[in-house]
């Protein structure tokens, strides 16, 4: 069972997600919590696999609340949620440790699929928010060099840039005609390499260290 905790400030709406997640026979519901504050007190004491992050709430906000979260050695994975799809607090919240983010009016079937895809340790880095919140915030903080990608091979760096663009080991499979588990390895190297959590903060890298660029194909 995947073992996930809901933090929102509306009850309304944790109540629909729980009601979502508890309906798919493999999720299970440990907790809720109403404010960032209550949301990383519970995730310490619970340690879910997955806490479904509200950006916007009281006190303490989503971003400060996955910033306490990550820093942690619990192996607690954050989806973030959020209304707006070019809402700023949410680059902030990949730059935390997030493994992901979804719209609030994102489909049940997505997202489970979601949960389930940061629950076994890999992350959300496909949907087309994530594309617009890179295009606008890259940039804003202090990148890094770009010599910072001297330590990969050319194939390892093929793979970051093909990542970045959002594909999946499968489709970067059929791109460079490789196994997927050959991909597989590639991309466990390039996180190693840089010292990067997943897949989202190795988008957020390749485009700060010009890779690739917003709005590039």
């Amino acid at each position: 069972m995947i073992r996930v905790l809901i933090a929102d400030d509306q009850a309304l709406v944790r109540t629909g997600f729980r009601m979502i997640l508890e309906n798919a026979g493999d999720v299970r519901v440990v907790g809720e919590a109403a404010d960032g504050a209550e949301a990383a007190e519970l995730a310490s004491a619970l340690r879910p696999d997955v806490v479904l992050m509200d950006v916007r709430m009281p006190e303490v906000d989503g971003v400060d609340a996955t910033r306490r979260i990550c820093s942690g050695d619990t192996g607690t994975r954050v989806l973030m949620l959020t209304t707006f799809d070019l809402d700023e607090h949410v680059y902030a919240a990949v730059q935390a440790g997030a493994s992901g983010f979804l719209l609030k009016d994102t489909l049940a079937a997505d997202l489970l699929s979601a949960v389930r895809v940061v629950a076994r340790g890999d992350a959300c880095v496909a949907p087309s928010v994530t594309r617009r919140l890179l295009e606008r915030h890259v940039g804003t903080a202090s990148p890094p060099a770009a010599a910072a990608l001297d330590v990969l091979t050319e194939r390892e760096r093929e793979v970051l840039g093909l990542i970045a663009r959002g594909l999946s080991n499968s489709e970067i499979a059929v791109h460079l005609f490789l196994a997927e588990g050959t991909v597989k390895t590639h991309v466990s190297r390039v996180l190693a390499k840089l010292g990067l959590r997943d897949r989202v903060q190795a988008v957020v890298h390749a485009y700060e260290c010009g890779l690739v660029r917003a709005g590039t194909h």
